[in-house]
């Protein structure tokens, strides 16, 4: 069945705010030492002396992860893998969203003293890591390595037939020998159910740039892409816009397949500052780490990361007292 096809406007809805709310919280990590629901003009002093972490794959993993969270709701067989762990700030804001922090440390609870908690403590001595790390609640692969993200999923779904293992793997990282290595485990492995496995689904996040410069997957033509994953032994199902009702359907009818991979295409550093001192940030390799290097005594930057935070209209997602409207 295609649920996307079934989808509700308010489904939708529901979507899109947990990814304004997600992305604002990646960027306060990045960035914000106080002042967190900007109920003040943005100063100097309330950002971070030291700025450490990773923005560009961010907002494709919140888009992910918000729509399989919808698309397995009430469906607890879901088990989720972050190859990009750089993007670790994503993984974490969502975490906190859903209670999972608040289990194992209840300072992290969703409130305005969690998210004060949340931000201030990353990348900070003593603090949260810049990359998901096993310390995080259900993180079974360490983030600072790239590559292990998709042995790991083939790995968790055996002798477990009622798992789905999505694993989201960054195109930088499909360059690493064990990423594509790895790819071979689909004609290595049977992940269904009569033999008594889970089903794993690979969604490579397409974003086009990593480091330091382009990808090389990024740079093929469609067909050479779709080529490719198929001469490992998969389908390619492709999305090019990040519409909830087209990855609704894209999870959909992976459910119908035997070994689907999804090849997911979004903008590197969606939703972050387009230009910085005149060069190309967002759609450029200049958006993989921090875009706004001089935020803390450059008023321009101060600026750009004052009216980027401010367009996730945080306001109306969260109210002191009221908590989270997601």
């Amino acid at each position: 069945m295609y649920i996307g096809v079934g989808m509700t406007g308010g489904d939708e809805a529901k979507i899109r705010r947990r990814i304004r709310a997600a992305d604002y919280l990646v960027v306060a990590q990045l960035f914000l030492r106080s002042n967190f629901l900007l109920e003040q003009p943005l100063q100097f002093n309330d950002v971070k002396p030291r700025l450490l972490g990773h923005w560009g794959t961010c907002h494709g993993i919140n888009v992910m992860y918000a729509n399989l969270k919808l698309f397995f709701e009430n469906r607890p067989e879901l088990q989720f893998i972050l190859g990009p762990g750089h993007g670790f700030p994503a993984l974490q804001a969502n975490l906190f969203l859903d209670g999972e922090l608040e289990k194992v440390d209840p300072r992290l609870g969703r409130n305005l003293s969690g998210i004060e908690v949340l931000c201030r403590e990353f990348s900070a001595p003593g603090g949260f890591p810049s990359h998901a790390s096993p310390m995080t609640p259900g993180v079974v692969t360490e983030g600072g390595e790239l590559g292990y993200a998709l042995g790991a999923a083939f790995g968790a779904a055996l002798g477990h037939p009622e798992k789905t293992v999505a694993v989201l793997i960054g195109d930088g990282e499909f360059e690493t020998g064990t990423t594509l290595a790895s790819m071979n485990l689909g004609k290595l492995i049977k992940t269904a159910k009569e033999a008594g496995n889970g089903r794993v689904l690979p969604i490579l996040h397409v974003n086009g740039y990593k480091i330091s410069g382009p990808t090389v997957f990024g740079r093929k033509s469609e067909r050479e892409q779709n080529e490719l994953v198929r001469g490992f032994g998969f389908t390619p199902i492709v999305i090019e816009k990040e519409s909830p009702e087209k990855i609704q359907y894209a999870l959909g009818r992976a459910e119908s397949l035997e070994n689907p991979l999804i090849i997911f295409k979004s903008e590197k550093g969606e939703t972050g500052p387009e230009t910085v001192g005149g060069q190309k940030v967002r759609g450029n390799y200049l958006a993989h780490q921090i875009p706004l290097p001089e935020a803390g005594r450059d008023e321009e930057q101060l600026k750009i990361l004052g009216d980027w935070l401010r367009s996730y209209r945080f306001e109306e997602l969260y109210e002191e007292g009221k908590g989270f409207k997601i």
